[in-house]
C-alpha cells in the first residue's frame, strides 16, 4: 500500500499568495515572495504554501529541509494539510531522520480534524506496524473514515480488510460492495481486486466477462499483474473470444515490468509460435528472466531447452543446473527429471542412489512418472536393494496415478509380470501399501 500524499496547494484566503500552475509558470519569483511575506508574517496558509512549494521544487529550488522547517510552522497552528505532509516527510526520511513515530503524530492530528488524506495515512501506519503497535481493527477504523469521505484508496484498502478478514470478520460482499466503489472512481488496484472477485465467484457471481473487463481497465493503468491476468483469459479464451495476439500483447507488458509468470507466458508462446513469429531464442531470452528471479516453472521449461538444444546449444550441464533449481524448490516434476539425469549421468555423474533419492521425492508427491521409475529401480535393484513388493507397490501406485494411455498401460504390465514372482500374501501387502499411501507434499 502507498501513501495517499496531499499535493496541491490551497491559498484559501491569502490572495497574494497562490501557487496555481499559471502562477508558477509566468511568475514564479513573485509567488514566492509573495507567500514568503506572508509566511514570515504567521499565516498559516503561506506557511504551508511556501512549504508546499519547497517539498516540490515549484517556483524554487526544491528543498525538503526548507519544506519541513514551513510546514511544521503551519501544522503547528493546526493547518491539516501542513499536518498530513509534514507526516509524510517523517515517514520517508524527507528533510528529516525517519521517523515513523513522528508520521503517526501528524497525521493522527490532521486525522482527527477529519482530512481524509490523513485518516487513510493513519490507516496504513496501524495496518502495517510503523510507528504504532500493528492493529487492524485501528487499520480498519481510519480506513472506513476515509472510505465514506470517497478516498479510493482507503475504499480498496477496506474491501481488502474485508476480503482477507482483517480487523473484521471475512464478508466478500462488503469487499466486493468496496472494491467497486473504489473501482468505479478508476483506483487500478480496486479494479484489480474486483476483477479477482469476479474471477473467483466471491461475493458476486462468478463472471469471468466481468472479470476481463474489470482486469483491462486495471492493465490499462499499467497493473502488471492485471496485465499478465488479462493475457492468460486472451489465452484461455476466458471470458473472452481466444486471441494469441493480444494474449502476446499484454504478457509483453507485464513481462517488461519483470512479472516471471508473464515471462515464462511469453516464453510458450514464443516457443510455440502462438500470437507471435515462432523464436526458440526469443522463448529462452524470457525462460531464462523468470528463471533468474526464482520461477520454478521457467527454470523447468529452460531445462528442458538446454536438454534438447531448442534455441541454445544443447548442454546437459546446464540443463541439469536448471532442473536442479526447480527440483530444489519442491517441483516434482524437475525431481523426477533430475533423477534420470542422475540415472544415465547426463550432466552429472552417473549415481544411481542419487537417482532413487530424486525419484522418491518427486514420487512421494504424487508424480506418476517418478514412482514408475522407483519401480523400475526396485525391480532391477538399481540404487536400492531389489524388492519385488516395493516395486510392485510403486508400478501399482503409478497406474492408479496415470490418467489411461500408453503409460497407464506399461505400469500395468510391469506390476503383472511382478506378480507371477510374489505369493498372494505378498501381493495383498504391496496393495495395502498402494491403497494406504497418502502424498506427502512438504519436503
Amino acid at each position: 500500500m502507498a501513501l495517499l500524499i496531499y499535493n496541491q496547494a490551497n491559498s484559501g484566503d491569502v490572495e497574494d499568495c497562490s501557487p496555481t500552475e499559471e502562477l508558477l509558470r509566468e511568475h514564479p519569483s513573485k509567488v514566492e515572495s509573495a507567500c514568503r511575506r506572508l509566511a514570515e508574517q504567521g499565516i498559516a496558509d503561506a506557511q504551508y504554501n511556501l512549504g508546499w512549494m519547497y517539498a516540490n521544487g515549484r517556483g524554487v529550488r526544491q528543498d525538503y529541509g526548507e519544506a519541513v522547517r514551513w510546514y511544521r510552522k503551519a501544522a503547528e497552528r493546526g493547518d491539516g494539510k501542513a499536518q498530513n505532509n509534514l507526516g509524510e516527510l517523517f515517514a520517508n526520511g524527507h528533510g528529516v531522520t525517519h521517523d515513523d513515530a513522528q508520521a503517526v503524530r501528524w497525521y493522527r492530528k490532521a486525522a482527527e480534524q477529519g482530512l481524509a488524506a490523513s485518516q487513510n495515512n493513519l490507516g496504513l501506519m496501524y495496518y502495517d506496524g510503523r510507528g504504532v503497535r500493528q492493529d487492524y481493527v485501528q487499520a480498519m477504523r481510519w480506513f472506513r473514515k476515509a472510505a465514506d469521505q470517497g478516498v479510493a484508496a482507503s475504499q480498496n484498502n477496506v474491501g481488502g480488510m474485508y476480503d482477507r478478514g482483517e480487523g473484521v470478520p471475512v464478508n466478500y460482499i462488503e469487499a466486493a460492495k468496496w472494491y467497486r466503489k473504489g473501482a468505479s472512481q478508476g483506483h487500478g488496484g480496486a479494479q484489480f481486486n474486483l476483477a479477482l472477485i469476479y474471477d473467483n465467484g466471491k461475493g458476486v457471481p462468478q463472471d469471468y466477462s466481468e472479470a476481463a473487463n474489470w482486469y483491462r481497465k486495471a492493465a490499462e493503468q499499467g497493473d502488471a499483474q492485471a496485465q499478465t491476468r488479462l493475457g492468460y483469459m486472451y489465452d484461455s479464451g476466458e471470458g473472452v473470444s481466444q486471441d494469441y495476439v493480444e494474449a502476446a500483447k499484454w504478457y509483453l507488458r507485464a513481462a517488461k515490468q519483470g512479472v516471471v509468470e508473464a515471462q515464462n507466458n511469453l516464453g510458450s508462446m514464443y516457443g510455440d509460435g502462438r500470437g507471435v513469429r515462432q523464436d526458440d531464442g526469443e522463448a529462452v531470452r524470457w525462460y531464462r528472466k523468470a528463471a533468474e528471479q526464482g520461477y520454478v516453472i521457467a527454470q523447468r521449461n529452460l531445462g528442458w531447452r538446454y536438454a534438447n538444444g531448442k534455441g541454445v546449444q544443447k548442454d546437459d550441464t546446464e540443463a541439469a543446473k536448471w532442473y536442479r533449481k526447480a527440483a530444489e524448490q519442491g517441483d516434482a516434476s524437475a525431481e523426477n527429471t533430475l533423477g534420470s539425469l542422475y540415472q544415465n549421468g547426463d550432466g552429472v555423474p552417473q549415481d544411481k542412489k542419487e537417482a532413487v533419492r530424486w525419484y522418491r521425492l518427486a514420487a512421494n508427491q504424487g508424480d506418476a512418472n517418478a514412482q514408475y521409475n522407483l519401480g523400475l529401480n526396485y525391480d532391477t535393484g538399481n540404487g536400492v536393494t531389489k524388492d519385488l513388493i516395493t516395486a510392485y507397490f510403486w508400478f501399482d501406485l503409478s497406474a492408479r496415478t496415470y490418467p489411461p494411455g500408453e503409460d497407464r498401460d506399461d505400469a500395468i504390465k510391469n506390476r503383472e509380470r511382478i506378480a507371477s514372482a510374489l505369493t498372494p500374501d505378498q501381493i495383498a501387502k504391496a496393495r495395502k501399501l498402494a491403497t494406504d499411501w497418502k502424498p506427502n507434499l512438504l519436503q
